[in-house]
């Protein structure tokens, strides 16, 4: 498996099964925050993950990695009783050390949740924990995510010419 391809792969966080995930000895659930959890004009978690968030704490620890501000991502915690850490700086798996570290967790035990292939994945599979890739919530991004989304298709088009993956062709 290639260094830039999710363990999974679904439309979104809603259609992740999380009970397989649960069987897999998966305890924690580390999610992305922009166009994964939400859209990035939201000021607030969206109904619809905040839902899904909170049913997941009854079996799992969760919690969000992002490269945003403090200010950004405290409204999200705030809101779904959370912790999680800002400017993680991925790909770099500074966030995710921090986030084992704090949780005393083993690595096994956890899951990287996000949208960009060159920042969740590839921070996930640098610090050798499960990923699982889900489509953006929308198509406007923070600017420096462009930049990401150049390298990310050139990125799917090498996979794909390789019969390796393909977007819209979700797997488990």
């Amino acid at each position: 498996m290639g260094l830039f391809k999710p363990a999974m792969y679904k439309k979104n966080i809603h259609e992740i099964n999380y009970k397989k995930l649960k069987k897999l000895g998966i305890k924690c659930l580390v999610f992305d925050l922009d166009n994964t959890l939400g859209l990035i004009d939201n000021k607030k978690c969206p109904d619809e993950s905040k839902e899904l968030l909170k049913k997941l704490q009854d079996d799992f620890l969760v919690l969000v990695c992002s490269n945003n501000t403090k200010k950004r991502l405290a409204p999200y915690l705030k809101e779904l009783g959370i912790g999680g850490v800002a400017w993680s700086l991925k790909p770099s798996t500074r966030g995710l050390r921090k986030i084992r570290r704090n949780h005393r967790l083993k690595k096994k035990e956890m899951c990287m949740i996000g949208d960009q292939i060159v920042t969740d994945i590839l921070a996930g599979k640098r610090f050798k924990i499960m990923t699982i890739l889900v489509d953006p919530l929308g198509e406007k991004d923070l600017k420096i995510t462009a930049l990401n989304r150049l390298i990310e298709n050139y990125i799917v088009k090498k996979y794909e010419k390789r019969g390796k993956f393909k977007r819209g062709n979700y797997y488990e």
